[in-house]
């Protein structure tokens, strides 16, 4: 009877020692899940990071190529930049200026999605690579960064001189769609183009506060730290690129002055 006892409460301590083994186990990779999930994360970011220098070159590069800018591409050009009906690259008249995508067909970009598009590393339809160009006149030329050779028309002098370009503004909450607000949320506003990944949350929720800035289809962007904040989240992530170095490329290449 003793040892029958004895080997029951043997096996009770031993099923006791498999449920505390399992339990801490548990625990552990409970403890991992966190650390793993940031790390899968960072090494997008870093992915995206590089991405956007990539991109941002191939955009300098068309420019020097091409003495202009590219359009945005749009749903429907399949990767390409879009003209405005019967505009073209003479005109420099984009389809949309500031709502578009990466024209990532266009610039020869590897790594496309089936409909020429870019997406960052989440790499969801809703992750697909956004860009902006300024499309306003300069020195009474008509959309000069986007049109054949419309920065020499404009004239150095000119381009240094005009009042703004894109505008990114640390907080969207006071902007509109002509500037910043106060003059302490401007980052910039000679900003020549801009390249714009949503981040994680492209697919899964929809745009608010300073993330819908970003979509209004105006010249107005908003760049600041990534939130988790439940009422103003925010993990978009934009690359800009002012005019001087745009003017510098095209001097380099023989374009300007």
């Amino acid at each position: 009877m003793g040892s029958h006892r004895f080997r029951e409460a043997a096996r009770g301590f031993a099923l006791l020692e498999l449920w505390i083994a399992l339990t801490v186990a548990a625990i552990v990779l409970a403890g991992l899940a966190l650390p793993l999930a940031a790390q899968v994360q960072l090494r997008r970011a870093e992915a995206l990071d590089r991405q956007l220098q990539e991109a941002r070159d191939a955009v300098m590069g068309f420019a020097a190529a091409q003495g202009r800018l590219p359009c945005p591409a749009t749903e429907e050009s399949n990767g390409l930049e879009a003209f405005a009906p019967g505009a073209d690259a003479s005109t420099g008249t984009c389809a949309d200026f500031h709502g578009g995508y990466l024209p990532a067909a266009t610039l020869g970009l590897a790594g496309v999605d089936g409909e020429g598009f870019a997406r960052d590393p989440w790499a969801t339809r809703a992750n697909r690579l956004r860009y902006a160009v300024f499309g306003g006149a300069v020195n009474g030329i008509a959309s000069p960064l986007t049109r054949t050779d419309g920065m020499r028309a404009a004239t150095l002098a000119a381009l240094g001189d005009a009042p703004h370009y894109l505008f990114i503004c640390s907080s969207g909450a006071e902007a509109s769609g002509s500037g910043c607000g106060p003059a302490s949320r401007q980052l910039t506003r000679r900003a020549a183009f801009v390249i714009l990944s949503l981040g994680m949350d492209a697919a899964t929720s929809s745009a608010r506060g300073d993330e819908a800035r970003n979509l209004d289809g105006d010249p107005v962007f908003v760049s600041r730290e990534a939130s988790l904040d439940a009422d103003a989240p925010f993990d978009d992530v934009l690359l800009w690129v002012p005019i001087h170095l745009v003017a510098h490329r095209l001097i380099a290449a023989g374009r300007l002055p």
